[in-house]
């Protein structure tokens, strides 16, 4: 209510608690009024009488919410149900306009302002995180793979005899068809074995340049967070080799924003050589739905020409969910989430090591990658990978998902290129092998109860190897050994790796 209103109030109610509402109220608007002026996300998270009175405010500022108004259009905010209008706070005509996503809608100023500000938070949450020369920014409602795709359509007006794309290999099927689906030709860079790491090929990298000339060259398409035993590009060199010969360079940077050292490889590249873009999800890095990615540069002009690409208006889901949330954590509460990682990282860690060599394992020297790690398998049966695909089903019946299972010699098409050692990053890796990462959001019980199930069914799967090498056929109850069984449950799961007739990957 305004003022007038809270006079109009005191002729029924004691004007003494009506003044003390009127304070009340005015201590929400007080945390709104901050957050338009300055344009960051606030220190202290915000209760949810404040969000919800915020949202609603925002909300009746679009034409759809107006009473009385008489749309006559064919996009006029029209709702059939009530629950998919709650839903989304009755934010209906979502953002954009048909030219530009972040372009103001007549018919929506509050969804127009919503877009704006969760511009903002985003873009001053990076800087939090370690990138602070970011110039730009903005939430697109596509996750990272198509938002990638969106970087390179943009490039292609700038570079229109180039054909190819240097990448530097990541077996991440949706960063492969991100370029693919472009229309461009990805250059794949195999990896250099450094101790159990896998690392960039920077003189593999220089010497592509120069074969196919840096004029028919989209961009070089580089990777931070990733998969363990490969660990971030070498992004600083990376950047000045780009910078060198003038060539564009967009990061895959997918839920590298929880890691300090992912943020200050970026920062570091732009401060030595060149980066042009680089790309987060929103889910990986914010615990929201799946559905949203930022994408945020060096340069406002070119991170404008990106969001001038992009066709149509677009969906405010993304947005509202990312407002929502940094109002809710603000940045205090985002970094303690960000401390609370790394030591769930140095915990999961220590764990795994301890439990590898229980078994007769290690856990993978893999000290370059913040988030990933990898513990061997090498004492499975290696020659027929049956024991350990049959570990990764084991996981996924235990309710342990995220951990991914990697066997060798795995043979895998992705959109015409054949990649051999599949989901290994490498042709040839010495050892299979058991991936775990420590995101955002993970807790000491989940760590905990990961070792415990982990170790469980490792026991397990060497008991049933170990009656097979005498002969015996019986199956302990822990174990699933029909194939087609595996196969059905192992379809679509990212921790039950299964080889079908064909050698393929289900993954």
């Amino acid at each position: 209510m305004n003022c007038e209103n809270f006079a109009a109030g005191e002729r029924l109610v004691s004007p003494a608690y009506v003044r003390q509402g009127c304070e009340a109220r005015r201590s929400h608007e007080h945390l709104i009024r901050l957050l338009l002026e300055k344009g960051k996300c606030p220190e202290d998270g915000w209760d949810e009488s404040t969000i919800e009175l915020f949202l609603h405010e925002l909300a009746i500022m679009d034409s759809n919410n107006f009473l009385g108004n008489c749309g006559v259009g064919e996009r006029e905010g029209r709702v059939a149900s009530g629950l998919v209008a709650r839903r989304h706070y009755r934010f209906i005509h979502g953002i954009g306009r048909s030219g530009d996503i972040a372009a103001v809608q007549p018919k929506a100023a509050g969804s127009s302002l919503l877009n704006k500000i969760a511009n903002l938070l985003v873009l001053d949450i990076l800087r939090l995180a370690g990138v602070r020369s970011v110039a730009d920014c903005f939430v697109v409602p596509m996750a990272t793979g198509m938002s990638l795709t969106l970087c390179f359509l943009t490039l292609r007006h700038k570079r229109p005899k180039a054909k190819y794309i240097i990448w530097p290999r990541i077996d991440q099927k949706s960063c492969f068809k991100s370029m693919v689906t472009a229309g461009f030709e990805p250059v794949v860079i195999e990896n250099v074995l450094e101790g159990d790491e896998l690392r960039t090929d920077l003189k593999e990298v220089e010497a592509k340049i120069k074969e196919l000339g840096a004029d028919n060259i989209l961009c070089l398409h580089s990777t931070t967070s990733c998969f363990a035993p490969r660990v971030p590009d070498k992004l600083e060199e990376l950047a000045v080799i780009c910078a060198n010969y003038d060539i564009p360079h967009i990061v895959n940077n997918a839920y590298g924003v929880q890691s300090s050292k992912c943020m200050h490889l970026i920062q570091q590249g732009a401060r030595v050589g060149r980066i042009d873009a680089f790309v987060q999800s929103l889910d990986k890095n914010f615990m929201v739905p799946v559905g949203g990615a930022i994408i945020a540069g060096f340069s406002d002009a070119f991170v404008q020409e990106i969001s001038k690409m992009y066709p149509g208006r677009a969906s405010a889901s993304p947005s509202l969910d990312v407002v929502i949330t940094l109002l809710s954590l603000g940045s205090n509460g985002y970094k303690k989430l960000l401390k609370e990682r790394k030591e769930m990282f140095l915990y999961l860690s220590s764990e795994v090591k301890k439990l590898s060599e229980l078994h007769n394992e290690r856990l993978l020297d893999t000290s370059h990658n913040p988030i990933s790690l990898a513990m061997s398998l090498t004492t499975l049966d290696e020659q027929t990978n049956r024991a350990v695909t049959q570990l990764g089903s084991m996981l996924f019946t235990r309710q342990v998902s995220g951990a991914r299972v990697v066997p060798l010699g795995i043979v895998q098409t992705v959109s015409g290129h054949t990649f051999k050692g599949f989901m290994s990053h490498a042709n040839n890796y010495p050892c299979a092998y058991l991936n775990a990462a420590s995101a955002i959001g993970m807790k000491k019980q989940d760590v905990e109860l990961f070792i415990k199930r982990l170790d469980k069914c490792l026991k397990s799967v060497r008991k049933e190897k170990s009656k097979e090498s005498h002969g015996d056929s019986a199956v302990d109850n822990c174990n699933i050994t029909e194939d087609v069984n595996i196969q059905e449950m192992a379809l679509n799961l990212d921790n039950a790796v299964v080889l079908d007739e064909g050698n393929g990957v289900y993954s």
